[in-house]
């Protein structure tokens, strides 16, 4: 059954009161996708009688935040799968016309800074009623934090909204133990003691914390970037640590935030668990007859694998939300889920994705563990790969054999990007180009010129130049058309209009791709590109970068890729190195309405706020 909605489905399960109930910016999709249904079914599991409101009304009377009634423990709210603002507005600041998450695709159905509008609203209606924060926007606005969307500094969402609890990243462990912890009511003593949460606190409290490291308040981020760009670094070094134990602390007039260490990784016994929870796999029937949810119909007949990832990009907020450390579900678990989508009355054969963040990080890790515990970079792969890193794609390819097999299962595809600075020849191309593209395969070079690829910490342009060949190598061996789809992002903190102008020669003249779509970078909450695009320098060197800051120069880079009508040369012209009538197209850009990993990736898409679903779509 899903879990209620409205009151009559309250009163249809035999209940006269709840739990907890949860507010979503999405639609109700209950399906380990989707945040709200994953926290709904682990309270549940939890013995905790739970509801969901989807979409609530924020500008009527306000009767969705009172049809439930107030709940015996708690209010939860997310903004929903994407950061409200991304999921609202384009690059270039233009309002979306439509919405991923919405029956229809139809936008207006979520206000701005979602977490906020409704945690206020709840709390001036039910002032002694907890309400917890959790999802994607709440975990990477937790502290000061860049707002694109207003050109300036914001302090903590705790702040903002009032919220009495944020809990922060991968929800499984920190939930269930919220839920014990409030059990017999708002115990703040209990609550502040677990992990991987954070709340607003006083001086006498702080003072009273053994391992804490004090960041510069958030008014003199606001007048230092300097002090902004050291936080910066301390929060994704603590993000990024096996074994987190300091707890941070930001002063904000005369309070302060308190944002306790991370969890360790789950277990994969744990995120097994998470996964075979018994959702519906399907959107609440409440929206029959208002037309598909394009979110759901991109991912329903997908599976992910694991979680975080080790690449480190300066614009993904993965390490921030998931961590760097692998978490891979066991092959039994990913195996039920297949058989499970064979099953359902539309499945016609095809998995549309084998994904995660990174498509092939499956059950890789450190050699040696120990090594891991003392490590402080934010990425294993940049500037070269960790010597320690395991990146052997033995157990991948055995699942990809195993899925292969599933009775019902006519192809498995991998429409998730692929790291192609993981591997080096083998045979792990060669089995995902053979038995798993749909006919285009998806990597994300994003640049060409040295100098900015190391402000993105992506590999040199010579490793896409090499996978290319390979990749063509290949087809031609294998009788395949199919097409390498490259991704590239323009307007990247140190990128200046000649380094576009390069990577447009190169990838439109020499290498004659025909590109549909260039992303534009949006620089999100908690990623190093947002911070160097507001302070003008990459905090960990000092280096100064020039940054493409309005839109007018913003879109100067862009149309490197796009003429006048729209085709892919360069302010029009031939491409060096061939001409507008040259070879083949051999691939295209990312879609108009992005992808799953895209809100991670500091772009407009889609990143499930507990992380289920890293895929692009």
């Amino acid at each position: 059954m899903f879990l209620p909605t409205t009151i009559k489905e309250v009163r249809a399960l035999g209940w006269d009161s709840l739990d907890v109930i949860l507010f979503t910016g999405d639609a109700y999709i209950d399906h380990p996708a989707f945040g709200a249904a994953v926290v709904g079914r682990l309270l549940e599991a939890e013995g905790l009688r739970v509801a969901i409101v989807p979409q609530p009304n924020w500008r009527d009377d306000l009767r969705d935040f009172t049809k439930l009634g107030a709940p015996r423990l708690f209010f939860g709210v997310t903004a929903g799968a994407m950061d409200s603002m991304v999921n609202h507005y384009t690059a270039n600041l233009r309002l979306r016309s439509n919405d991923a998450y919405t029956a229809g695709g139809k936008a207006g159905f979520r206000p701005d800074r979602a977490v906020t509008v409704y945690t206020r609203i709840l709390k001036r209606l039910y002032p002694h009623v907890p309400v917890v924060i959790g999802g994607i926007e709440a975990s990477l606005r937790r502290l000061t934090h860049y707002d694109y969307w207003s050109d300036s500094l914001h302090r903590s969402v705790l702040l903002d909204s009032g919220a009495d609890l944020l809990f922060y990243g991968m929800g499984e462990r920190v939930v269930q133990q919220v839920a014990k912890a409030m059990r017999n009511g708002y115990n703040a003593k209990l609550l502040r003691k677990i992990r991987q949460v954070a709340f607003v606190a006083d001086a006498d409290y702080v003072s009273r914390i053994g391992d804490r490291i004090e960041l510069h308040p958030y008014e003199e981020c606001c007048d230092d970037d300097k002090a902004f760009g050291e936080n910066f670094a301390i929060e994704e070094t603590q993000s990024n640590l096996l074994n987190p134990t300091a707890t941070l602390v930001e002063r904000t007039g005369d309070k302060y935030v308190v944002v306790n260490p991370a969890n360790t990784t789950l277990t994969t016994e744990e995120l097994d668990h998470s996964f075979d929870l018994p959702y519906e796999r399907a959107p609440h029937p409440r929206y029959r007859g208002k037309g598909d949810i394009p979110a759901w119909e991109m991912i329903k007949h997908s599976v992910n694998i694991h979680r975080g990832c080790f690449g480190g990009c300066s614009f993904c907020t993965i390490s921030a939300h998931q961590g760097k450390f692998i978490n891979s579900r066991s092959e039994a678990s990913i195996l039920r889920e297949v058989e499970a989508i064979t099953h359902m009355p539309d499945f016609r054969g095809y998995i549309s994705d084998i994904g995660a963040p990174s498509a092939n990080m499956y059950r890789m890790g450190g050699r040696d563990r120990s090594i891991c515990a003392k490590c402080r970079r934010p990425s294993c792969l940049h500037p070269k790969m960790c010597p320690n890193l395991d990146n052997d794609h033995g157990a991948l390819l055995e699942l990809y054999e195993k899925i292969r097999n599933v009775k019902g299962v006519k192809k498995a595809f991998v429409s998730s990007g692929i790291r192609y600075d993981l591997f080096d020849g083998g045979p792990y191309l060669a089995t995902v180009v053979k038995h798993h593209t749909s006919g285009r395969l998806k990597v994300a070079p994003e640049h060409t010129e040295e100098r900015v690829l190391r402000q993105m910490r992506k590999p040199p342009f010579a490793m896409f130049e090499r996978l290319n060949a390979d990749f063509h190598d290949i087809c031609r061996r294998e009788g395949l058309n199919y097409q390498l789809i490259p991704y590239f992002i323009s307007s990247h903190p140190g990128c200046t209009e000649a380094d576009m102008k390069a990577l447009s020669l190169k990838v439109l003249g020499k290498l004659h791709f025909n590109l549909e779509q260039v992303q534009d970078l949006t620089p999100t909450p908690m990623t190093l590109s947002s911070v160097m695009f507001r302070t003008g320098m990459n905090p960990y060197t000092g280096e100064h970068l020039y940054v493409a800051r309005n839109q007018e120069d913003k879109r100067r880079q862009k149309s490197y890729f796009f003429n006048e009508n729209g085709n892919s040369t360069p302010h029009g012209r031939a491409a060096a190195g061939g001409t507008s009538r040259g070879p083949a197209r051999q691939g295209t850009a990312r879609p108009k309405n992005g992808g799953a990993k895209a809100q991670a990736r500091g772009m407009s898409g889609r990143h499930a706020e507990t992380g289920k679903s890293g895929k692009r779509h």
